[in-house]
């Protein structure tokens, strides 16, 4: 019998390996497996529990209208498949090509090494524009858009066995995980997608290009497509085809200032759907990303000695700085922030207050309901620092408060404690007898910047960091190549 292994590709349009799976014409189950050990890592908490039960209610909803249904277990992949082939006998395995995190990298080197064992062939489809295996970064873009372009996998639904009597393994209401519990988690399911991409590409894109940088209006103008795109509610190539079709619908709407505003809105939005992927495939390429500098000079300063009450009062917001509490807790709120602000949280972390790079991405990993280990893993590292082939980027948290809060809206509703205190004030406020920051923002920056740039001048420093350019830089050109292996 077939398996339709679901992981973080929640729905069943465009979805190619449930497409192999029916082109076979035999029956398969659909399986979910929630692995404690998984969830007992330090990037998951509850929050994204949450989600997942409500994406995979709604997938079971859609499936058992479609005469399939979706068989939830609890347990270690390996013992699940075990289990289930002692019953059904497994034939064949389908599920997408995964870029999780260090311990699903594992795992699945695991069930390739189960599945060899057993003679059961393994399909693992590409789900997007990653690609296993790759050398380096020639001709990746072409090979991208060629990927983007194809037609969405056909939306055949294999019958669910007759007869088949199984029991899953339903998962308490719980699990043991950090407990960071959301208050206003954005809902999950596939129709709930379909209607923030449609507002968004009909409406609330007009003024992406220049709102998505401050949390106040990129709460309504960034896509906020990010948590269906990480546990696969909806495929990129799905999100990239339908915002083509808007690209066409403006190219033939009468010129007018606000539809030339509107298609460099779409254009940024469209770069970024790219971007998603180029940040995965650094992951993809070298999981160890996840706990280890990828420039080698960098290495020494990963475990570096930190405040652990400094780290505390990173992570809830009471750094001293308005503009970076008030963000952090908006994001300990909402589960979501917007892209500049998440790489200011990270470059006060590491910078200013001079904390742990991995601990301050486990951290955020934990807050943010669309984390996807892939692009925030690659993001953690380059805002910290420590790619050896980007620039170096220190925020200036104060300047930020200026440049997208000028008049502390955003910080009066996140730092009631700083109602009071007027306009002239409410980015530097200890000139109003509030508390200074942990930090000196100015000496911290220097220093944080004085450290970098040093490293960058040691001996075989340039030399290393183009092998990683040759490995994870963005060019288009050649054509890509493979050869590391991978499951």
């Amino acid at each position: 019998m077939n398996i339709i292994w679901f992981k973080n590709d929640l729905r069943y349009t465009d979805h190619p390996a449930m497409a192999m799976a029916s082109a076979t014409g035999k029956p398969a189950l659909c399986v979910y497996i929630i692995e404690p050990n998984r969830w007992a890592q330090p990037d998951m908490s509850d929050r994204h529990y949450d989600f997942l039960r409500a994406s995979i209610i709604d997938l079971n909803t859609q499936l058992v209208a479609h005469y399939q249904r979706l068989y939830v277990f609890w347990g270690e992949a390996v013992d699940i498949f075990n289990h289930l082939h002692q019953q059904i006998t497994i034939s064949a395995l389908f599920s997408h090509q995964e870029t999780g995190n260090l311990w699903t990298y594992r795992r699945d080197n695991e069930i390739a090494l189960w599945a060899s064992i057993h003679g059961i062939t393994w399909h693992q489809p590409p789900q997007n524009g990653v690609i296993r295996r790759l050398r380096n970064r020639d001709g990746w873009a072409r090979a991208w858009q060629d990927y983007m372009t194809q037609p969405p996998a056909p939306t055949i639904i294999p019958p669910h066995p007759q007869g088949l009597l199984i029991t899953d393994h339903t998962p308490p209401p719980t699990i043991q995980t950090a407990q960071t519990r959301i208050q206003a988690m954005q809902p999950a399911g596939h129709a709930i997608a379909m209607q923030y991409l449609e507002s968004f590409l009909g409406t609330r894109s007009q003024s992406y290009s220049t709102d998505m940088s401050s949390p106040i209006t990129g709460e309504t103008a960034c896509s906020r497509l990010s948590p269906y795109l990480a546990i696969g509610t909806l495929s990129l190539r799905q999100v990239y085809q339908r915002t083509l079709l808007q690209v066409h619908t403006l190219n033939n709407a009468p010129p007018s200032p606000a539809i030339t505003a509107h298609k460099r809105s779409i254009r940024a939005f469209m770069s970024r759907l790219q971007w998603h992927c180029h940040f995965i495939q650094k992951y993809e390429d070298d999981p160890r990303i996840e706990y280890q500098s990828l420039h080698s000079a960098y290495r020494h300063l990963d475990d570096m000695e930190h405040d652990p009450d400094w780290f505390a009062a990173w992570a809830t917001g009471c750094t001293g700085f308005p503009f970076v509490d008030a963000c952090m807790r908006f994001l300990i709120h909402h589960g979501w922030l917007n892209f500049r602000m998440r790489a200011m949280m990270v470059s006060v972390g590491v910078h200013h207050l001079q904390l742990a790079w991995t601990q301050c991405a486990h951290h955020l990993a934990r807050l943010f309901t669309d984390y996807e280990p892939g692009i925030h893993y690659s993001q953690c590292q380059m805002q910290a620092g420590r790619t050896g082939i980007n620039t170096i980027r220190i925020y200036n948290p104060i300047k930020q408060g200026y440049d997208q809060d000028p008049d502390g809206t955003f910080i009066r509703r996140w730092l009631p404690e700083l109602a009071s205190v007027p306009n002239s004030g409410i980015h530097e406020p200890w000139y109003y007898g509030h508390a200074k920051p942990l930090v000196d923002e100015k000496i911290a920056r220097k220093n944080a910047s004085s450290r970098l740039y040093a490293i960058r001048k040691t001996a075989g420093f340039t030399d290393e960091a183009q092998r990683i350019y040759i490995k994870h830089g963005s060019r288009k050109n050649r054509s890509a190549t493979n050869s590391k292996k991978r499951p």
